[in-house]
């Protein structure tokens, strides 16, 4: 059921509560990556155009309930000001005499970015009294934090009974829309790849797409789990042995629905986690893998991966094909992002490594969507109810 957008509310001489998700990350007190800022921009954008005045609440890193100052807000509200190109107050705390005073003096049409909510452990206990301070300080609720979606949290669902009217930012508006295509009707043939470091990680998601899909690339990690479950050597790699009977009844399931699962067929092995540790290409029948353990696909299997998602009309990827963080083991990753890109398909693109692919390079432009929320999309396409999203009206 479509939920209700800020384009449904009448904002005008309002105060809006903006839940946003402005948890980026910080060096020495510098942003170095302010992609959810700018994501926040045109919900920001267009409720100050219709006369709205903004107080944001957001939160940062896990301070687990203390006031820490590496955790603060405060270079967030420095940066969101260049952005939105006037001035933003900064409230020292987000309930409390400290925060109704610089929302009043930051006037009508004014913006207020508040503290980091997580400063009070009340936030992510979903505390009622807690909840009802934040409604307090605004006339009307938006959602605009898909990255906080799958958490019940004061900010994010507790808030809502307590303000007269609640609906979807922009943001959080486009993320249902293009997620939910997915699970609803996509464009066929419908490829999903997904790896990453655990099966456990991506079950529920491997089981909820297992009947939309037409094939499943499997890479990363949790391709090992599936090779035990084949009898082939693995040698040091990561395998979930407690999963290994779950990976029979995957590929059996995926035979049921005739999905095509594919495997990697090469893969990079190393005697160590480092750059600079010797590393070769194995096909993964090889039994010479010794005590070494994989940590990307290998060049073949990035190949037949970039042949199918070029003749695929919807694609889904969530998760790194290798330890991308190290750079010897990134070509997998960085070969399936450039094959992604490279589609003529409807292309979404969610979880932290494989964002982060797009991004160096240089291709996020051409990715139909870029989901701002790992865990959240991860949920959602586990086809698993979102609290922040269930808390919000129907339209």
């Amino acid at each position: 059921m479509p939920k209700r957008s800020i384009y449904d509310l009448n904002v005008k001489d309002k105060r809006l509560f903006v839940r946003v998700d402005f948890n980026v990350p910080l060096i020495a007190g510098q942003i170095s990556d302010d992609t959810r800022i700018r994501s926040a921009l045109p919900t920001l954008q267009y409720a100050l155009e219709q006369g709205a005045s903004l107080v944001l609440a957001s939160h940062l890193g896990r301070p687990k309930g203390e006031r820490r100052r590496e955790f603060s807000l405060k270079p967030v509200a420095i940066r969101l000001s260049e952005l939105l190109g006037q001035p933003v107050a900064f409230a020292t705390d987000c309930v409390g005499p400290d925060a109704v005073q610089t929302i009043e003096h930051s006037g009508q049409n004014g913006v207020t970015l508040l503290e980091n909510l997580r400063f009070h452990k009340e936030e992510e206990d979903n505390d009622p009294i807690f909840s009802a301070s934040l409604a307090s300080l605004a006339d009307c609720y938006v959602n605009d934090a898909f990255g906080s979606a799958h958490r019940a949290h004061a900010s994010t669902t507790g808030i809502v009974p307590y303000v007269t009217d609640a609906a979807a930012g922009l943001l959080l508006a486009r993320e249902l829309k293009h997620l939910g295509a997915l699970l609803d009707n996509p464009k066929r043939p419908f490829t999903a790849i997904l790896g990453g470091s655990k099966v456990s990680g991506k079950l529920e998601v491997i089981k909820n797409l297992l009947p939309r899909v037409d094939t499943l690339l499997v890479g990363g990690a949790m391709s090992y789990t599936f090779f035990k479950a084949r009898g082939l050597s693995t040698g040091r790699s990561l395998v979930e042995p407690d999963l290994v009977n779950a990976t029979r009844e995957i590929e059996q399931e995926a035979r049921i629905h005739r999905v095509k699962l594919v495997l990697p067929c090469d893969h990079l092995v190393t005697t160590a986690l480092q750059a600079d540790a010797s590393h070769e290409n194995l096909d993964v029948e090889a039994t010479d893998i010794g005590d070494r353990l994989g940590v990307d696909i290998g060049p073949k299997t990035q190949q037949a991966y970039a042949n199918i998602i070029k003749e695929s009309a919807t694609v889904v990827w969530n998760g790194p094909m290798g330890i991308f963080e190290i750079s010897p083991f990134s070509s997998g990753t960085l070969a399936v992002a450039m094959a992604v890109a490279a589609s003529n398909g409807t292309t979404v693109v969610g979880g932290g490594d494989s964002v982060s692919a797009v991004g160096q390079t240089g291709v996020a432009h051409q990715i139909t969507h870029i989901s701002t929320g790992g865990g959240a999309s991860l949920e959602f396409l586990g086809g698993r109810a979102l609290p922040a999203v269930a808390a919000l009206p129907n339209s």
